[in-house]
């Protein structure tokens, strides 16, 4: 390869390690990782505190609320990618970017799948689901079995989300600490 192709390999390579997501994409990233992690947080928190306590069953509607509206932004994300789409990674291995393919991949199915088994399961039991006070509509009846069950892949479900949001994150964190590649910088503001 002469020099001058080179050059101009290195310097395609520094540019699309620059490149930034749509400032849509942007924001709907930083909001909705917020939103989960404290999901995931007031979720852990709530299912060790004792049936009747009046404060549990505020941040269980609470926690409803904000998985449907986290559902919904996802929807809206996914809209936003597909209008804009993303900018190429840097080079890296073919294994890195099998990791980064799969991690983010299984994080957008768990990011529809987490809202859907909670509101599945919420639908059959006697009380429905509220959206900031709005009763939703009921798809089940009050029936223990299903709503145990739709419950447990929930629960499955955070413990495997909360795994997939520290693998990301420490992705991220190679990529700006070790590899030092500027990946971190297309997803900032």
């Amino acid at each position: 390869m002469t020099a001058a192709r080179t050059a101009a390999a290195t310097q395609d390579e520094t540019r699309v390690a620059h490149e930034h997501f749509a400032r849509p994409l942007i924001a709907l990233h930083w909001i909705i990782a917020v939103c989960i992690i404290a999901m995931l947080c007031i979720g852990f928190y709530m299912v060790g505190l004792p049936r009747g306590m009046a404060f549990k069953s505020t941040l269980i509607n609470f926690h409803k609320s904000l998985g449907i509206t986290i559902f919904l932004l996802v929807l809206i994300r996914i809209l936003v990618r597909l209008a804009y789409g993303r900018p190429p990674l840097p080079p890296m291995g073919a294994w890195q970017r099998a990791a980064a393919s799969t991690t983010q991949g299984l994080l957008y199915v768990g990011m529809i799948a987490m809202p859907l088994t909670g509101y599945l399961g919420s639908s059959f039991n006697k009380f429905g689901t509220r959206l900031w006070g709005v009763l939703l509509p009921q798809w089940g009846w009050d029936d223990k079995a299903m709503r145990e069950l739709f419950f447990g892949i929930h629960g499955y479900l955070a413990w495997i989300m909360a795994a997939l949001v520290v693998l990301h994150f420490l992705g991220a964190m190679k990529h700006q600490l070790i590899d030092k590649d500027g990946l971190l910088r297309r997803m900032w503001p």
